[in-house]
């Protein structure tokens, strides 16, 4: 069924118009010696829907659709000159938006490439972990940008003529957009944004970066979506996750969520694939293509120090380029497209932005390709994503399945979600080859021998070469025996590992690979860490050399089938030619394969990988015990009702202290998810007959602990609570602070959490009995 806008009351002005002037002809003509007719104008086009898909109605003739060149008016001063940066931007839409007052959606795309890049050298990777060059080779000045009046033509011949305006907008830094380029920094979704408050009109724009004739969007219908690849699709994410009102849907392509994981893996400073050695300070120096080239030579600078290529640690500067930190501000619904063999930006950028979506409650679906880096979804999942969310057109895509996924084969298949509701964790154990630096096992008995393995790093084997080889020194590899059925990962495998390294830095890589019955191994996915950052990428922890740690981290995710007669093998090596530093030959890593595992998302579970590996030799069989683990709540409860009464307190003339305790909160987190939890607090003033004490004189020393049982739990998810930080009084709980957390994966169980408080007492207060009230709020 094709449905219509309903007319304006502009259209239809303009229709009785057109049939004036024609009734008027013919009465002249009866008049004249000859009669003349004039020809009826067509009627204007109309945004036209089918199937829940916008027509092209309106015009393809670039000539006729109206074209402006513009610099928005951003809230930010990145460049430092004193004035809010201006983006630069290009219009294109329907001439209706001028003649017949129709107003449209708007599909935007932002890319710091429009005007090319720079020939910026990356970083040297053949340094010792930790001793990264502090300088490399300069570079010449990128040639002038040649933006304007138009900067792209990308996405017009197919969105305009179907009734939308199409944006390309120059991200800051580059061409002729003011700002500076931070490498996904604040101020480049700000950038983003600007262009959104202006067809919302809360913002300016001009036509000229002098700003002096001011222009509005009044043809736009303020819903606006945003579409890219890689940077060009991360940009979507970023102003996304500033919440701004009238992102309505946006189509994140081979996009970043986080920059850190992009540029870095577990600590490990990491490439992305095809780009060793290039890092935030080198993307910032290629884009940085605005003609007045030292204003922000001091920015990137910064990016230079603070990216910290020594530690490869998570810190602020990578904390303020995480959107997941902001995914509950994401309101826009999301398209998330990916390749699966994408091994520049990687797997968990999607994933890890799907799944934030998911449990935020955003509109959401995901398309999973089995080519590399960017690739769109198809032209009627993008058609039916805008139209649904930006002519806001009943079509029922978000009841469609969530999951879009090509297969090996290349053809496209629906699944309920992704991951797959099917699977689950299925644990395989190492066992040692016979021989050093042979091939062992996976199985699903642990090994007890208690032998131990060892790995010789040598950065300039190649990741492939080691997993063909039937031998060798530099890695450990264990396989499963045939499988006698396909079957399929899907979500993110992880690796356990127990192991020794012979001095305080290393590498560490571990690789899933298939081993066809035939041919060549395939590489499926890979993971990485620095052995210093086992416990968190935040911080680095010394390992004594020698001392034997466990290690756990997970692969990119992935979604695959392995083949029948194939087997699935598990490498891990030190240090990985094509991504980590390049340290020189040498460094030993022993492995405890007894105490190592490898845990694989297969659907169907550890039922299905049973029936595809059958019996591991003779004389075995296996039986598979499941058990149905059902979550309950989050909660909390305060030990008692009662007040807390502090020491009374003899006035002096002087500030002074008094002292107590909070009653003891029991959380409880049931949920079964280990998603994460925060307990909160915030004080009011103290109030009395006589007067008040304001609440940031409420000091506190947090404290926290975990009820323990006697079970052993899984190390890998075993229960963890930190109180939060100290507050003198002076700069106390005047705001909201936390007294204790526990982090994802960690969060499950039950905990205690207090605190010790000292109020301070000014010296002019006046005598009486004061009461404030502690909130407490779990999260």
């Amino acid at each position: 069924m094709t449905m219509h806008h309903r007319r304006s009351p502009g259209r239809r002005t303009r229709r009785a118009a057109v049939a004036t002037v024609a009734t008027s002809a013919i009465v002249c003509g009866l008049i004249g010696s000859a009669p003349a007719f004039a020809t009826p104008q067509p009627a204007p086009a109309e945004p036209s829907f089918q199937d829940g898909l916008s027509q092209s109605v309106f015009t393809t003739d670039r000539n006729e659709w109206i074209r402006q060149e513009l610099w928005v008016e951003s809230e930010i001063d990145s460049d430092g000159d004193g004035q809010p940066d201006l983006i630069h931007i290009d219009v294109s839409r329907v001439p209706e938006t001028d003649t017949d007052g129709l107003k449209v959606p708007v599909i935007m795309e932002m890319s710091p490439y429009y005007a090319g890049g720079g020939n910026v050298p990356n970083w040297n990777v053949d340094h010792e972990i930790g001793e990264p060059p502090t300088s490399k080779p300069g570079f010449p000045a990128p040639a002038a940008p040649r933006t304007s009046p138009k900067i792209s033509s990308s996405w017009e011949s197919t969105w305009v003529p179907r009734g939308f305006a199409v944006i390309h907008a120059e991200s800051m830094g580059s061409g002729f957009s003011e700002g500076c380029p931070t490498t996904g920094g604040i101020n480049e979704s700000l950038g983003g944004k600007a262009v959104v408050d202006w067809l919302n009109g809360r913002t300016k724009a001009y036509t000229s970066a002098d700003r002096t004739d001011e222009v509005r969007a009044d043809w736009a219908t303020g819903s606006v979506g945003m579409i890219g690849t890689s940077y060009n699709g991360t940009l979507p994410i970023g102003v996304a996750s500033t919440g701004v009102q009238g992102l309505d849907a946006i189509v994140p392509v081979a996009a970043i969520s986080d920059w850190y994981n992009y540029y870095r893996a577990n600590g490990a400073v990491r490439a992305p694939g095809g780009y060793q050695g290039e890092d935030a300070d080198v993307l910032a120096d290629y884009v940085h293509t605005r003609p007045d080239q030292d204003t922000c030579q001091g920015v990137i600078d910064d990016i230079r120090e603070q990216q910290d290529r020594v530690t490869g640690d998570r810190n602020e500067f990578w904390e303020e380029r995480n959107y997941m930190n902001n995914i509950g501000n994401i309101k826009a619904a999301t398209l998330v497209a990916h390749g699966l063999n994408d091994w520049n930006v990687m797997t968990k950028n999607a994933v890890d932005l799907y799944e934030g979506l998911k449990e935020t409650g955003t509109p959401h679906q995901i398309y999973l390709h089995q080519g590399g880096h960017g690739g769109n979804p198809t032209d009627v999942m993008l058609n039916r994503w805008f139209t649904r969310y930006l002519y806001k057109q009943q079509n029922g895509v978000e009841n469609l399945p969530k999951a879009y996924i090509q297969r090996e084969d290349r053809v496209l298949t629906e699944y309920a979600d992704f991951p797959d509701v099917a699977a689950a964790d299925a644990t395989l154990h190492f066992t040692p080859a016979e021989e050093a630096g042979g091939i062992g096992a996976l199985t699903f008995a642990a090994d007890t021998s208690g032998t131990t393995e060892s790995i010789v790093d040598d950065a300039s084997k190649r990741v492939a070469a080691l997993a063909g080889a039937e031998t060798s020194s530099n890695r450990v590899l264990y396989k499963t025996p045939e499988l006698t059925e396909s079957v399929r990962l899907s979500g993110t495998p992880s690796v356990s590992l127990k192991l020794a390294v012979d001095r305080d830095k290393a590498n560490l890589t571990a690789v899933l690979v298939e081993y066809p019955a035939s041919g060549a191994p395939k590489v499926i996915t890979r993971g990485w860490m620095d052995v210093q950052n086992r416990n968190s990428d935040a911080v680095t922890d010394p390992i004594e050399p020698g001392t034997a740690y466990d290690f756990r981290f997970d692969f990119e995710p992935k979604d695959y089938v392995f083949n029948e007669g194939s087997r699935i093998g598990v490498m891990v090596l030190s240090s990985d030619y094509e991504y980590t530093v390049r340290p020189a030959p040498g460094t030993t890593l022993t492995v405890s394969p007894g105490s190592s595992t490898v845990s694989l998302p297969i659907v169907g579970g550890v039922a299905a990988l049973v029936n595809a590996l059958g019996a591991e030799a003779p004389g075995t069989d296996h039986q598979v015990i499941t058990a149905e683990i059902e979550g309950g709540a989050l909660s909390m409860t305060v030990s008692s009702s009662d007040p807390v009464v502090l020491d009374p307190v003899t006035l002096s003339g002087v500030d002074q202290t008094t002292t107590g305790a909070l009653h003891p909160v029991e959380v409880r987190d049931s949920r079964g998810t280990a998603a994460g939890w925060d307990l909160t607090a915030q004080v009011s003033d103290f109030t009395g007959n006589a007067g008040r004490i304001l609440a940031q004189n409420l000091g506190w020393l947090p404290h926290a602990d975990v009820v323990t049982g006697d079970l052993e739990a899984d190390p890998n998810s075993e229960s963890t609570v930190t109180p939060g930080d100290t507050a003198e009084p002076g700069v106390g709980l005047g705001d909201t602070a936390t007294m204790c957390l526990s982090p994802r994966s960690h969060s499950a169980g039950a905990f205690t959490c207090g605190a010790d408080l000292e109020l301070g007492i000014p010296g002019s207060a006046r005598k009486g009995v004061y009461s404030a009230v502690l909130t407490l709020t779990l999260i």
